[in-house]
C-alpha cells in the first residue's frame, strides 16, 4: 500500500502542470500517510529545474551506491533526471525494505521484478505505475492462485458460530501481535494456509477487511469454546474435529 501509493505520487510529480518536479530532501521523514494515501510533508525542497548539459557527458545523475548515464536533449537538459532522481529514491529508502516481505509467494517474483528494474533504473515512472497495478490487480481478484487441490472439503464449516478471541500461536505477516490474522482472497486460500502450518486446526474468515477489500482470518492452534454469532463461519479440519467438544 505504501509502495503504490509512493508511486502514484511520483507519477504525479513527473507529470505535474508545472513540469517534472523533483524532491532534493527524499527522506522516509518527509512523508506521511493521510486515509490510506502517501503525502509529502515539506514541499520546500521541490523543484522543477532540470540540469542544463551540452552534452551526454554532462548528465551522469550520482548515488553513493549507484550511478546513471543520461542523455542531454536537444534543449541542452539531461533527460528525465527529476523523475529518475525521485524512482531511485523510492528505491532505496523504501522499495527495498518493504517490497520482498508479506505478499503471497506466488506475487513475489512480480515484486522482484520491480525492485530490480527500479533500482537499475530500467522502468521509468510509468512502468512502474503499470507494472504494480498489474500486481494489485492479480492480488485483488485471486488470480495469482495456482491450481491447486480443493482443501476445503477437509474441512468442517460450523455457521452462526465464531471462536473466542485470544492469545494464540504466531505467524508472519499477522495484523495482530496476539495471533495468526492474514489476509486471504477466499476461504480455500484460508484452508490452503492453515494445512501449511502445523499449529493450525481451525480459522475462521472474520468481518475486517483491508484496505484492498480483502477478508482477513483468523487462524487457531486449538479448538476453543464456540460463541453464536449469526454472520461468521468457523471452519475446523476434520482431522481435529473428533473431540468430545464438537
Amino acid at each position: 500500500q505504501i509502495c503504490l501509493s509512493l508511486v502514484k505520487l511520483l507519477f504525479y510529480l513527473a507529470h505535474s502542470p508545472l513540469g517534472s518536479i523533483v524532491l532534493l530532501d527524499f527522506q522516509p521523514r518527509q512523508f506521511v500517510m493521510v486515509d490510506g494515501n502517501l503525502k509529502v510533508t515539506d514541499m520546500d525542497d521541490a523543484s522543477t529545474e532540470e540540469l542544463s548539459c551540452k552534452e551526454d557527458n554532462d548528465c551522469t545523475l550520482d548515488f553513493p551506491t549507484k550511478s546513471f548515464p543520461l542523455k542531454c536533449s536537444a534543449v541542452g537538459k539531461c533527460e528525465g533526471i527529476n523523475e529518475k532522481k525521485n524512482l531511485f529514491n523510492a528505491y532505496r529508502y523504501f522499495f527495498t525494505y518493504l517490497l520482498p516481505h508479506s505478499a503471497p509467494p506466488a506475487l513475489r517474483p512480480f515484486l522482484s521484478d520491480i525492485l530490480n528494474a527500479t533500482g537499475d533504473l530500467r522502468y521509468g515512472i510509468n512502468e512502474t505505475l503499470k507494472a504494480f497495478e498489474k500486481v494489485l490487480h492479480l492480488y485483488k481478484s485471486g488470480l495469482y492462485l495456482q491450481k491447486r487441490p480443493l482443501l476445503l472439503k477437509d474441512y468442517i464449516s460450523l455457521k452462526g458460530f465464531r471462536t473466542v478471541e485470544g492469545e494464540d500461536y504466531k505467524c508472519w505477516p499477522s495484523y495482530s501481535h496476539l495471533g495468526c490474522l492474514l489476509s486471504v482472497h477466499s476461504a480455500e486460500e484460508a484452508a490452503a494456509i492453515c494445512n501449511s502450518q502445523s499449529q493450525c486446526q481451525s480459522f475462521i474468515i472474520t468481518q475486517q477487511r483491508t484496505w484492498t477489500g480483502r477478508p482477513l482470518a483468523s487462524f487457531q492452534s486449538s479448538l476453543t469454546d464456540l460463541i453464536p454469532d449469526a454472520k461468521a463461519v468457523v471452519y475446523i479440519k476434520r482431522s481435529a474435529s473428533s473431540g468430545k467438544r464438537l
